[in-house]
Parts: C-alpha cells; structure tokens; sequence
C-alpha cells in the first residue's frame, strides 16, 4: 500500500472507531423510566432519576377530640413514608375559617388534601376549584357527596344512626324515653345519623325520642343542655350522644349526679372507652378512628400515582361495650 493510500485507509478506521463508541455511550447514557412510587416519592419526569416529596394536607371540621387520634394515626404514617404533612383545623366549626385553609393549601399547590367540610354544600365549590387545580382530594368523617372529591372515608353515617336506635331499642325492650344531644346538626355526618336514628324509632321501635338538642360544638352549652333534658324529663330511660362533644359532657354529667340510665355514644377516643369499663357510658359506635390517618396518607398517596379510588371507602361500624370495649379500632 503506497503512503497516501495508507493514511486515507486508517483514518478511514478511526473515524468507524468513533463513531461507534458514540453511539454505545449514548446508549448507556439514557436513564430508565422508572415506576412511580406507592410511598411519598413520585417521579416527576420519566427522563429524569429526580424523586419529588409528596405533600399532604389534613383539614379538620374543628378541634374535635376524635381527631387527636387521627393526627396521631397520620403523622406515624407520614413519618415511615417520609410525606410531608399540614395538619389544620378552624378554632371552632367556623366555615370562614376553613375555606381561608383550603384557599392557602391551594395557593401552596399541596398534592393531596383530605377535608372533613364544616358545610359540606359551601364547600364543594373549594373542594372542585381544588381538584381543578390538580391536587387530589378526598372526604372523611363528613362527606361533600356532589363535589369532585376522589372518595368518601367513613362509615354508613345514616345506617349508624340506626344501628344504635336498634341498640337502644334492644336495652329498653322496644318501650321507654329517650333524651339526646348533638354538636353540629349542620354537619353531613350528624344529620345522617340523626336521620337513621328517628327512621328506626318511626317504623321498628315503640322507644320516643323526647327531646333532641343541638350545642353549636360548645362544650358547656353541651353539659347545661344535658343537665337541663335531665331536669326537664327526669323519668328518661336512655340518653343518645350524636358525636364525641356530647359524649363528653354524658360522661361528667353522669360521673357528677352518679346516672344509672344508659348512655350511648359515638367515637372511640379514650375518655368514652374509660368510661365504658367504669360503667357510665352503656356502649359506644366505635368507627375505626385510629386507622384514618394512615388511611387517609394511603388513599392520597394511590391517587398521586395515577390510581383510581373507589367513589366511598366505607368503615365499618362497630357497638363498643363492657364486654368488647377492650376490641376498640379493630384491636
């Protein structure tokens, strides 16, 4: 091969070199989509190895103790899943209060909210311009059933209701008076039980309902409402408490006077169980509320990664009493 010849041949050579280690580093180079994620994790670019970290919101109906146990329930998920979480509740059931909170959250462009609505039908317009926004949105404990939230997590509120009419019902041998209160009757969730209850006693019971009243979530308003029922109807055969504020005022009301008549409730928090072993309150509508916090993170965190939710995510209910209070939360 003349020299001329020989230069042109082997740069021929080295030009096929490199263009073939090019196009191998360009191969090994290109990264591979990874799947999303179940925990607080999501990929936000199939072309990139970056992971973003959910954040998610709670928003309580008010300061309730039920939600105590919530908090408690969701921060230990979100601490093992290592989600970001915003825990917020109005000072009171004030619906002003919440809608600035889910206003904030919007702005703050959260991933997920869950939302027990103060006014369920006043919400939904927050609950939609949310969703519309992208950030997912579930319901627990009251449910906006005509907004665009993904899911409902909670129990049959309206079939509770019944459930402890039939409970009541079956203490008093279908005949006896009954005197009851409630917090919040514009709440969804207490208006179904509410319902549920006075169905059963209509159609299936021979047990009045004497007098039912409302306290506006106002812990003294609560006990005075009570000790004045007492008063007013002292041959009462049973007292029904619609949600955990009238629970506890039951409790000093009847540790204070020393009541034999049974008291029924709603919520398992630990002052109502205690007070089941000691023999003030009769039994108790235990909804799982220990679970909903890691529910709620779980729930979120499935539709972050492009899941479908079941329209409801119904609880199961559960009557707590002397003999099974110790099963509280599904223990």
């Amino acid at each position: 091969m003349r020299p001329a010849d020989s230069r042109v041949y082997y740069l021929i050579v080295i030009i096929v070199l490199c263009c073939l280690g090019l196009t191998s580093c360009s191969d090994a180079d290109v990264p591979s989509s990874q799947p999303i994620k179940m925990a607080a994790n999501i990929q936000t670019d199939t072309n990139s190895s970056t992971a973003r970290t959910l954040t998610m919101a709670i928003i309580f109906a008010t300061a309730d103790p039920v939600y105590k146990q919530v908090t408690k329930s969701a921060k230990a998920a979100a601490s093992k899943a290592g989600i970001q979480l915003i825990v917020k509740a109005p000072n009171e059931a004030n619906l002003e209060q919440q809608i600035r909170i889910m206003e904030n959250l919007i702005k703050q462009k959260v991933d997920g909210i869950a939302i027990s609505p103060v006014d369920s039908e006043a919400m939904t317009p927050y609950i939609d311009k949310a969703v519309e926004a992208g950030i997912k949105v579930l319901c627990f404990d009251n449910d906006a059933p005509h907004s665009k939230r993904l899911t409902y997590i909670g129990i049959d509120n309206y079939e509770a209701g019944r459930r402890i009419a039939e409970y009541v019902d079956n203490l008093l041998g279908g005949q006896g008076m009954v005197i009851a209160e409630t917090g919040m009757i514009g709440f969804h969730n207490i208006r179904q039980r509410v319902a549920g209850f006075k169905d059963f006693l209509a159609t299936s019971s021979g047990v009045q309902l004497l007098e039912l009243r409302t306290d506006g979530d106002h812990a003294d308003k609560s006990t005075a409402d009570i000790e004045e029922m007492i008063e007013a109807h002292p041959h009462f055969d049973a007292f029904v408490g619609f949600d955990s504020q009238a629970s506890s005022s039951a409790i000093l009301v009847w540790k204070a006077k020393g009541l034999r008549q049974f008291a029924v409730t709603f919520n398992n928090t630990p002052s109502i169980l205690s007070s089941i072993r000691n023999d003030q309150i009769t039994a108790t509508i235990d909804q799982s509320e220990d679970s909903w916090g890691h529910i709620i993170l779980q729930q979120l965190t499935a539709a972050c990664s492009g899941q479908a939710l079941p329209v409801n995510n119904r609880l199961n209910v559960k009557i707590l009493n002397r003999d099974n209070w110790n099963t509280a939360g599904g223990k």
